[in-house]
């Protein structure tokens, strides 16, 4: 699925049911963590091109290490569900292109609260080995109850019974993030590693910096000046 797009939406989610499998839902990552990196992608071109971002972050500074953006034309249409197929090739480019792979992946998107187990963030944990975990600012699947109003405060996200991640509340007066493990990451250890690395910003720094480099904001920011 990572070569030429052909399709074949039924063969795409068998395959993501039998991806979803293969990831692990264990702590695997180093400790202390030395470095992390954010992931996050956008489109170009009216969506013709699919542009990747990634930064690397030194663990305890936050100090930024590296940032690199790969762009590739898009090699298939948005499916709902069959996200991950469209973002991935361009965010293991970025991923190639850091100086190091980071001890712990922070990913814009789901990991696990997916409809079939495997949003971006799991997808690219398993294609990579790297643990990772899915930061969204929407629920795709699953309901939970609104944290309490206090910063760091969560709240599990559930569907059918299982538990598939949560809502955190990040910033004050904000809407709650989507929390979920993407791979060799615990669902208990997932909310706190996104607080560990969030400031003053609803998100944490390195998806923060990432979707800054993916939506090319601070282009257009300098644009406008």
């Amino acid at each position: 699925m990572e070569e030429e797009w052909d399709g074949d939406v039924a063969a795409a989610r068998a395959l993501q049911e039998a991806l979803a499998e293969k990831v692990s839902l264990r702590d695997g990552y180093a400790k202390p963590l030395r470095t992390i990196a954010g992931f996050d992608v956008g489109f170009e071109d009216g969506g013709d091109t699919t542009r990747a971002a990634a930064v690397l972050l030194d663990a305890d500074t936050l100090e930024v290490l590296a940032s690199e953006i790969a762009r590739i034309p898009t090699r298939m249409p948005y499916i709902p569900g069959l996200l991950s197929f469209r973002e991935l090739p361009a965010l293991l480019l970025a991923l190639e292109a850091l100086p190091q792979a980071p001890d712990l992946a922070f990913v814009d998107g789901h990991g696990i609260a997916h409809p079939r187990g495997l949003g971006i963030a799991a997808h690219f944990g398993v294609a990579t080995g790297l643990p990772s975990i899915g930061v969204a600012k929407k629920i795709l699947v699953g309901s939970g109850s609104e944290p309490h109003e206090l910063r760091g405060a969560y709240t599990p996200l559930r569907h059918k019974g299982a538990q598939l991640g949560w809502l955190l509340r990040s910033k004050l007066r904000c809407n709650p993030l989507v929390v979920s493990p993407g791979h060799r990451v615990s669902m208990a250890s997932a909310a706190d590693l996104v607080m560990r690395f969030t400031g003053s910003y609803r998100l944490p720094e390195p998806t923060r910096l990432a979707d800054r480099l993916a939506s090319r904001r601070d282009e257009k920011h300098a644009a406008r000046h």
